[in-house]
């Protein structure tokens, strides 16, 4: 009789917590699903800035459909600064012997104060020889007034085509960044250096 007791009170007792089988306990700390965090929700590019597909599109209109090379230069420049608020289409002719000058213009499209021309010019100096001309796609970065655009940009940049190919260089000014991608035309080999200087007007003397 005192064996069926001690049965049934094993039977009727139940498992503590500690008792519990590994895997009950381990569904037991799982919270339920409901309980879970929401994905939280990409960020909203800012409404003052030109998304990656316009810029390319706008890049077509200017060296014309199929233009690969500018489109993976505006999707790798995309990847290292973001969405541009301003962007620059112009033409460019330039030409050197160890020193050079550059004459350029073109419609600078800002996403805060809208469209108005611009020009530019610039000497160089270099190990430097030729002329060409260029189709000009210029993507502007911090352009929060236009009034900072019109100063002088300092910058380097190498040539190494002959008869066409894309290029592109860095150009900075306190916060403003420049992205000038050109498409050339002619015969210019070497290396040189210098400034762009941009106006709302067109010079005569580069300097």
């Amino acid at each position: 009789m005192r064996r069926l007791t001690v049965v049934a009170i094993l039977l009727v007792t139940p498992l503590s917590a500690q008792e519990a089988p590994p895997a009950a306990a381990a569904a037991a700390a799982v919270p339920p699903a409901a309980n879970a965090a929401p994905d939280a929700p990409l960020p909203t590019p800012p409404a003052d800035t030109y998304a990656e597909k316009d810029v390319i599109a706008a890049a077509e209109g200017a060296f014309g459909k199929g233009a690969e090379g500018a489109a993976k230069i505006i999707e790798k420049t995309f990847k290292n600064l973001g969405r541009p608020n301003a962007y620059i289409v112009g033409r460019e002719a330039s030409g050197a012997f160890v020193i050079g000058v550059r004459y350029g213009s073109g419609t600078l499209y800002s996403k805060i104060e809208g469209e108005l021309p611009v020009y530019w010019t610039g000497p160089s100096v270099g190990f430097d020889a030729g002329g060409d001309g260029s189709r000009v796609f210029t993507l502007v970065y911090h352009l929060d007034d236009t009034a900072d655009l019109f100063h002088r940009f300092p910058g380097g940049e190498g040539k190494a085509y002959v008869v066409g190919g894309f290029t592109a260089t860095y150009n900075q000014r306190h916060r403003v960044i420049l992205v000038p991608i050109k498409l050339g035309v002619g015969l210019r080999l070497g290396v040189n250096a210098g400034w762009v200087h941009y106006t709302r007007t067109s010079r005569l003397l580069p300097f």
